[in-house]
């Protein structure tokens, strides 16, 4: 009784083992996100633009790497108090939270994969994720202005 109880069990495991075994879709980084050009004094961005509620939920989650002066800006319909996390997040990221006129309020350096929330010193528009320590080994910090089109008016 006992070997035909484990006879069942194990055709159980081999007749539902696809269903068991189908793995789920690795989620994938956003990589063909529009991009905008951006200057912080000589220093150009080439940064992916997030800009829908979805593509900013996402952002730079399950991104393996990144460009040197790359990054992505998060564009919010309006001015408000915005904090981010690293969930998902595997690289290490530094946010600049950036008025509308392109002046950065506060920097934030973010560590992978954490809950910890990052948030604005005061409403924002924009939000502008690059490699951690890229804005401080450029001397950039709060109340330098960037430039580009989206600060331009």
């Amino acid at each position: 009784m006992k070997r035909l109880f484990i006879r069942l069990c194990c055709l159980f495991f081999v007749f539902s083992g696809p269903a068991w075994s189908q793995a789920q879709p690795q989620p994938q980084p956003q990589l063909q996100l529009p991009r905008v050009s951006l200057s912080a004094g000589m220093r150009l961005i080439d940064a992916q633009v997030a800009s829908t509620p979805q593509q900013r939920e996402i952002g730079l989650m399950f991104r393996r790497e990144m460009g040197t002066n790359e990054g992505m800006l998060f564009v919010f319909e309006q001015p408000s108090g915005q904090c981010f996390w690293m969930k998902n997040t595997l690289l290490p990221l530094t946010a600049a939270f950036i008025a509308d006129d392109g002046t950065i309020v506060n920097l934030a350096d973010m560590q992978p994969q954490s809950l910890d929330s990052h948030c604005s010193a005061k409403p924002v528009r924009y939000v502008l994720e690059m490699h951690k320590g890229w804005f401080a080994q450029r001397g950039i910090k709060a109340g330098t202005k960037l430039g580009g089109s989206p600060f331009t008016k």
